[in-house]
């Protein structure tokens, strides 16, 4: 372990200021989303399948049209894409909010919405691996800020959810939804970023299809990248696409919707404990200590799985939370200082794929597997998984091994990309290192 740096002056500029704020407000509204949606759809009588589908909807569509958006960032104006994306889901959670306000639920036409929130997410999760260095020149530090503080949303966004499906209905929550995306997309139509390190890099490219077969051959060119998206893979199918819909189906019946925003809202302060750790301890080995810290996601399905009493599920989700938030930013982290700014938007929209591909298959699969063996036995099945995904991090060598880069910034606020030896001397370009070493 290495000290942690004083904190850099751009942590506290009016840029990182704005993209905190818009990251941390949508956050709360998309904290608010599973409670609001698990809540309505079992009292309009639909169970965990109906939940299950309508949570993999939006997944599906992301995962599916994130790698377009990653280049439509790489060649377009990240910002206002982010900004358009935002005001998307502004008219889409309205909408949504009229249904459940209604009364008349149709599952099709939630699972539509849910489709066109992927798809506008899709176009807006690219932007924010490139946003990062550009508003920071302190990555770790700013993506432990930006967890922590979308851990703290989802804190409160679970309760508020909560609280008030149970004192007025499902609508009201997805109409503040809708308020939080107006929030986001302000602060980010006030950013001025500086501009991109390579602007003339735009007009060597050729079509769609090339810059889409550039950032895969990139992305596979990189062996610790591909082997977490591979281990994670069984990690959406396994623990997290069956969390939430199983969660919700033995909690919610049984102690009701207030409890399970209480237990949600735990799951959010573990989270915001593994961000600020992982503002203050600074690993040589990033990817190793976050696999470390993910051995603490197993609490969570385990207790609700053995039916522990509320408090000790709502200690195993704040066990289960600092893993992860730990884990996100050693990941977070390494993906935005390993790989060179001209390809980050499309390397991170392929890693956002693979990373969500089996979410919804886990999510579709939850209903059948707990009508076949029951949700509690599918939980303690996923605590299981959560160890097993944890130890396949720690056994591949370029995962465990990967060192940190160290800050280097340069005049737009981002950090340089690494240069192999001689690539001065071939011209001055610089060659995107494929794969570094320990």
């Amino acid at each position: 372990m290495t000290p942690a740096p004083a904190p850099a002056a751009s942590l506290r500029s009016r840029n990182f200021i704005l993209f905190f704020a818009a990251r941390a407000v949508a956050k709360l509204g998309d904290a608010m989303l599973p409670i609001a949606l698990s809540a309505g759809l079992l009292q309009q009588g639909h169970g965990p399948g109906a939940i299950g589908a309508a949570l993999a909807s939006l997944t599906i569509c992301l995962a599916g049209f994130v790698i377009f958006g990653g280049v439509f960032c790489d060649r377009l104006n990240t910002r206002a894409l982010m900004i358009g994306a935002d005001l998307v889901r502004v008219v889409t959670q309205a909408v949504l909010a009229g249904l459940f306000v209604s009364g008349h639920i149709v599952l099709w036409q939630v699972c539509a919405i849910g489709a066109l929130n992927g798809i506008a997410a899709g176009l807006f999760q690219p932007g924010v691996a490139s946003t990062v260095p550009r508003v920071a020149t302190d990555v770790q530090g700013a993506n432990g800020l930006i967890r922590t503080a979308e851990s703290l949303a989802m804190l409160l966004g679970p309760a508020l959810a909560g609280l008030l499906v149970a004192a007025f209905s499902a609508g009201g929550v997805f109409a503040a939804h809708s308020g939080t995306y107006a929030l986001s997309a302000l602060c980010l139509a006030l950013l001025r970023l500086p501009a991109p390190a390579a602007p003339g890099h735009r007009t060597a490219r050729g079509s769609y299809r090339a810059d889409l077969a550039e950032g895969w051959r990139e992305f596979r060119a990189r062996n610790w990248m591909w082997g977490v998206i591979v281990v994670w893979m069984v990690y959406m199918i396994t623990v997290a696409g069956p969390q939430v819909p199983l969660t919700a189906s033995e909690i919610i019946p049984s102690r009701g919707a207030g409890v399970y925003g209480l237990v949600n809202s735990a799951l959010g302060a573990g989270t915001a404990l593994g961000g600020l750790c992982a503002l203050r301890y600074r690993p040589v080995r990033q990817l190793r200590a976050g696999a470390f810290a993910m051995l603490g996601c197993c609490c969570f399905p385990a207790a609700v799985g053995l039916d522990l009493s509320t408090a000790a599920m709502m200690a195993g989700a704040a066990v289960s939370g600092a893993g992860l938030g730990f884990w996100g930013v050693m990941w977070a982290t390494s993906v935005q200082t390993q790989v060179p700014g001209p390809i980050l938007n499309r390397i991170h929209a392929y890693e956002v794929a693979g990373s969500l591909a089996m979410m919804p298959v886990g999510q579709a699969l939850a209903g059948p597997a707990a009508q076949l063996l029951g949700g509690r036995t599918v939980l303690l099945v996923g605590g299981a998984m959560a160890i097993v995904v944890s130890c396949a991090l720690l056994g591949v060598p370029a995962i465990r091994d990967l060192r940190a880069v160290p800050p280097q910034p340069r005049a737009d606020g981002g950090p340089r990309a690494r240069r192999e030896p001689g690539a001065a001397g071939r011209g001055g370009r610089e060659k995107h290192v494929r794969d570094v070493s320990p």
